[in-house]
């Protein structure tokens, strides 16, 4: 019985003897058998009998309690043990899946960089490859576009060794790029390379014509106290880009070579050189403390060094007029066509160039003849008539190139080793023909930062005067992208009549003359790239606009609609201004950069 009572006890895993039981002083304490009786079992009486029974009962008694005193303690060993075993499992788990995190976190930071145009760089598996290409170059320029052969021979002057990567060496045929404002050429005389604009039949431009609705105005550039030689230019873009190659070509520390750069190589977040594809094909990579980014308007390097936000407001639809004249010699002419303007000028002695915008990304195609059909129908009425007959023929000729007009703010990522330059960096609309001025004002900046720094191999010194460079060119830069931005959109036809007043408004104070004509014409011009003299000139416009509707006397309707205008010259303006930067376009000396002296010789 008392063994059955034992062994039916969960998780004991007790075995022993009822004599081992009774034995036991802590199972039975109050059993005082003597050894006689134990010996003669037979020996019994009634007496004997009660008091077996009363120790059965006693026993029994015991024994419970003496389970229930051991069983916490068992059950507790037990809990311990499986604690145990289950942290070590869950340790070892999480060892296993935070290495397996970190892996894959590193894949796909690589995979992000990869995506991004960078390679991550490994000092042991690359040590071959750097002895190899390290030649002692000093910077590698991306693109030898106007950016790219302009700030080439502008460094090689300098002293410093220069290798130039271009995907394509020979003249290129651009529709674009092909007017130079007076505050370019200003810029090219400062970096020697003004002679790049003779031999080309380049043409002069001494200021502007603006036609709306049969009247024209005549803007001329203020270049009174300039020497006789300032004047815009405007010629073929090929030609001017390989007078600019060719020439630095000839200093003996530039070298351009033809190739396609495929990635930037990065190490511990430094930018250390390109990878690139030579024209044979070849995989190569090539080193030097600093790497400049000006590849053009398609860039595929610009991801790693800024946040790009490009908009296409409109494409333009260009055409080679021949042997004809325009209406003002040497002056670009602005047609404020419905429902976006025309450019026309020339671009050697026989040829102007048309420029059709079409708002919007969706064209007519011009394989099945619909774009001919749109140009001849909707746009040759609108052209002046001297040029009119030449346009058509220029129609029917069939030669029509398109060009995505495309805006981007520059919204540069600091990185040291390198920096964006050009177009791959910041654009606006083409339509003031600002984008070569901004890129060679740019270069300047960049060669007088660069200047007192003796080696580019100093780091530090390198990447603070690179930050400054994107300080620096602020006020120009925005100047002229905010003008384009804002010009462009005022210059739009539109059904909404507070837009279309802004627009008779803008064309009526310009042909006002005076300062009205000659203070607009000079900021798009880069002459005198301030912005606050473009913001007093935008909102003198939008209140000239407003004091016409109030004339001969101020109504209700003439109140409201000159509110509109208000309204809608602030949202022309200001969303430019702000993706612009309001800080480093109006207040540019608020910011440490601008303060930075040379580093010690």
């Amino acid at each position: 019985m008392k063994l059955a009572v034992i062994h039916n006890l969960p998780g004991l895993g007790l075995t022993t003897t009822s004599s081992s039981l009774i034995t036991s002083p802590f199972l039975s304490p109050h059993l005082p058998l003597s050894p006689r009786r134990l010996r003669n079992p037979s020996f019994t009486t009634r007496a004997t009998f009660t008091r077996r029974k009363k120790a059965r009962h006693h026993e029994r008694a015991s024994l419970i309690s003496a389970v229930t005193i051991m069983s916490p303690a068992i059950e507790f060993d037990q809990f311990i043990l499986a604690t145990f075993f289950a942290s070590i499992f869950s340790f070892v788990l999480v060892y296993v899946l935070r290495r397996s995190s970190r892996n894959d976190d590193a894949n796909s930071n690589r995979s992000n960089k990869m995506n991004r145009g960078l390679v991550v760089v490994s000092s042991q598996n690359d040590a071959v490859s750097r002895n190899l290409a390290d030649s002692g170059i000093d910077v590698i320029i991306v693109g030898a576009g106007v950016a790219g052969a302009a700030l080439a021979h502008t460094l090689g002057k300098e002293g410093r060794r220069v290798h130039v990567i271009e995907r394509d060496l020979t003249e290129q045929d651009r529709i674009v790029g092909e007017l130079l404002q007076p505050g370019g050429y200003l810029k090219l005389i400062e970096l020697g390379l003004d002679d790049c604009v003779k031999e080309i039949d380049a043409q002069r431009v001494l200021g502007y014509a603006l036609f709306k609705d049969g009247k024209h105005t005549q803007l001329s550039y203020p270049l009174e106290t300039f020497d006789s030689d300032v004047a815009g230019r405007s010629f073929h873009n090929g030609r001017f880009v390989q007078r600019m190659r060719e020439k630095a070509a000839t200093l003996s520390n530039v070298r351009l070579e033809q190739g396609t750069v495929t990635s930037l190589l990065e190490e511990n977040g430094t930018v250390k050189g390109v990878q690139y594809k030579t024209k044979e094909g070849n995989e190569l990579r090539l080193y030097a403390p600093l790497t400049v980014v000006c590849d053009g308007c398609f860039s595929n390097l610009r991801r790693s060094l800024c946040k790009p936000k490009v908009d296409v407001p409109s494409t333009f639809v260009g055409l080679v007029l021949e042997n004809c004249e325009l209406p003002f010699a040497n002056h670009g002419h602005v047609v404020l066509a419905d429902p976006s303007p025309i450019l026309l000028y020339q671009i050697s002695s026989s040829e102007v160039r048309c420029l059709v915008d079409v708002p919007g990304q969706k064209l007519p195609p011009i394989a099945n003849g619909e774009m001919a059909k749109y140009l001849k129908t909707q746009v040759a009425p609108q052209v002046p008539p001297e040029v009119r007959e030449a346009f058509i023929n220029a129609v029917e000729k069939g030669n029509i190139r398109t060009m995505p007009n495309r805006s981007m703010p520059a919204d540069p990522v600091p990185t040291p080793g390198a920096l964006l330059l050009g177009d791959s960096f910041n654009m606006r609309h083409p339509l003031t023909g600002g984008g070569m001025t901004v890129a060679l004002a740019d270069i300047v900046v960049l060669r007088d930062l660069l200047r007192p720094i003796h080696s580019l191999k100093d780091k530090e010194a390198l990447s603070k005067y690179i930050e400054s460079f994107y300080t620096l060119r602020k006020p120009v830069a925005s100047t002229i992208n905010t003008l384009a931005g804002a010009l462009y959109k005022v210059f739009l036809a539109s059904s909404d009549e507070a837009k279309t007043e802004m627009r008779e408004a803008c064309f009526d104070y310009l042909s006002l003359g005076g300062v009205c004509s000659s203070g607009p014409v000079a900021l798009l011009s880069g002459l005198n790239p301030r912005p606050l003299s473009l913001v007093l000139h935008f909102f003198a416009v939008a209140i000239f606009a407003v004091g016409r509707l109030m004339l001969p006397f101020p109504s209700i309707k003439s109140f409201w609609l000159g509110a509109r205008v208000i309204s809608s010259a602030s949202g022309i303006i200001f969303p430019i201004i702000k993706a612009e930067g309001v800080r480093q376009m109006f207040f540019p000396r608020t910011i440490a950069a601008i303060y930075r002296t040379p580093p010690p010789q």
